[in-house]
């Protein structure tokens, strides 16, 4: 898609939940609420606090019914990803405005939830290493990038990946300088202490361990695709 024109106010939407991965959100948010010309609008079925998935309070902005038109919904994950992937009210939202929208864009998970509207049927996608597996069952075709770009549909991998999805996206919509901009206000120029951050860098014993955490979750997730793709005739 084009650049939008500088003139063209921007409504961004970022859909958050009970039990969401609060970095899944905040980490786009800190980028476009940055983005020159535009509102991010905190999406919710009310405007009542929820808690992210370590106990976070969040303040939704704007309910579901009473949100404006979008040029960019943003799908966070996390352990609420679960319940939603089954929530007609969440999934039907996201299925209608990704019809209007310049952009869907997911991070971590919520992928997952993207492919509960069948937003992913035919698609390239990516997400959090530990699902990756589970795109297969909502018609995706993994890619291993941190940020994957299919007509309209942008898919982050993990929580962290958010930051560079949100970025690449203002570069989309206001130009690489915008982008530029932001990523040196933020000081964004990682230097992790650690070579852990990916399946393919981490040391053995840290792999298994975090894979070994993850199973019940996992395993959890696999039913609910499954019966997704099983409504969804994929």
């Amino acid at each position: 898609m084009s650049n939008a024109t500088s003139n063209q106010h921007l409504q961004v939407g970022i859909l958050i939940f009970p039990e969401l991965d609060q970095l899944d959100f905040t980490g786009p948010f800190e980028v476009l609420a940055r983005m020159p010309n535009s509102k991010v609008h905190l999406l919710w079925k009310s405007t009542d606090s929820i808690r992210d998935m370590m106990g976070l309070v969040l303040q939704p902005t704007t309910a579901l019914k009473d949100a404006p038109p979008l040029d960019v919904l943003v799908v966070p994950g996390g352990y609420g990803q679960q319940a939603l992937m089954e929530d007609e009210e969440v999934i039907g939202y996201v299925r209608e405005e990704s019809k209007r929208v310049r952009y869907v864009v997911s991070v971590c998970t919520g992928a997952l939830i993207l492919g509960a509207a069948g937003l992913l049927k035919g698609y390239k996608a990516t997400t959090h290493w530990t699902a990756v597996s589970l795109l297969g069952f909502l018609g995706a075709t993994h890619i291993d990038q941190r940020v994957v770009i299919d007509r309209n549909r942008m898919t982050c991998g993990g929580v962290t990946s958010g930051i560079d999805g949100a970025l690449t996206l203002v570069s989309l919509l206001r130009g690489e300088q915008a982008a530029q901009e932001i990523q040196l206000y933020m000081e964004y120029s990682p230097a992790p202490p650690f070579k852990s951050g990916s399946p393919s860098s981490a040391p053995a014993p840290v792999l298994e361990a975090v894979r070994k955490r993850a199973e019940k979750m996992l395993l959890a997730r696999s039913e609910t695709c499954k019966r997704v793709a099983s409504r969804l005739g994929i």
